[in-house]
């Protein structure tokens, strides 16, 4: 959340740059990430307001599908304009610099469109747990159960699901080469020009080795959960101790990201600072 405000802040009263547009989304992305994998502010929201089980399981899981979708897709956009904003100019990258801005809002919208009417299906899927061995529902939590699936159906909703994400690894995994390529030989042409003791890390290369160190991590922690929820649907069996692990794994993106960010994000430090010489001096 206060990754959330800071760039919020950033972006209405200064200029922004691209990456703080994604940033912005992603935190926002990752704080309901987190909400929705505790089940807990949910379950708190409906029982208030006598709402049945099952719209809550349905909102659960659409929720959920939706801000893991985004997040896999922000963060790859994130890797690819951090690779743009890197590029030299001589590059075939670099003519995408002056109109980043404008790409991005059709990115956006491209993904939260995609995301929302792909995760839809959750909507008939999905529905408060009765009995099991009536209508082989599949339990998930204590409450909430996923119907049975047409093999087709289960097929194709993987297949999707794994083009995407095979896809955006790829990208990701590509784009984070490409800048460890820029910085090897930067780093080399500094090693020529001062001694290794003088040289210190500019901004963006202090960004991308952030995007980098994220990408890695998130790559590890998306494979795990995606294997995770293939592995189930497919044996048609969700197992108490595998799904404490899944969430584990959902939330352990979404919680080590902001922490990497604000102790590598300059202006925070600055800011607190700051805020800090001035709280010394009034005091």
């Amino acid at each position: 959340m206060f990754l959330l405000f800071f760039y919020t802040f950033i972006i209405l009263g200064h200029r922004p740059k691209p990456t703080d547009l994604i940033s912005c989304q992603l935190s926002f992305v990752h704080i309901m990430m987190f909400l929705a994998a505790g089940d807990i502010w949910i379950t708190d929201i409906f029982e208030t307001l006598n709402i049945e089980n099952d719209f809550k399981c349905k909102t659960l899981f659409y929720i959920s599908s939706v801000m893991r979708g985004l997040s896999i897709c922000t963060t790859c956009l994130l890797s690819v304009v951090q690779a743009v904003t890197i590029s030299p100019s001589t590059s075939l990258l670099a003519k995408f610099k002056r109109r980043l801005k404008m790409y991005l809002i059709y990115a956006f919208f491209c993904i939260c469109s995609f995301n929302l009417s792909f995760s839809s299906r959750w909507i008939f899927y999905v529905a408060g747990f009765t009995n099991v061995s009536e209508n082989h529902q599949m339990k998930v939590t204590k409450s909430c159960s996923l119907f049975p699936m047409n093999y087709i159906i289960r097929g194709l909703i993987l297949t999707v699901t794994m083009s995407r994400d095979v896809f955006l690894v790829g990208v990701m995994l590509s784009t984070s080469t490409y800048m460890l390529n820029i910085l090897f030989r930067h780093q080399r042409q500094c090693k020529h020009l001062h001694s290794i003791r003088h040289l210190r890390a500019s901004p963006e290369k202090r960004a991308t080795q952030t995007i980098l160190l994220l990408v890695v991590f998130f790559v590890v922690m998306y494979w795990v959960d995606f294997i995770i929820s293939s592995t189930s649907v497919l044996l048609w069996r969700y197992d108490p101790v595998v799904l404490t692990v899944q969430k584990f794994v959902m939330c352990a993106f979404p919680t080590i990201t902001p922490l990497v960010q604000i102790s590598s994000e300059n202006r925070i430090i600055i800011m607190l600072k700051s805020r800090q010489s001035k709280h010394c001096q009034n005091g």
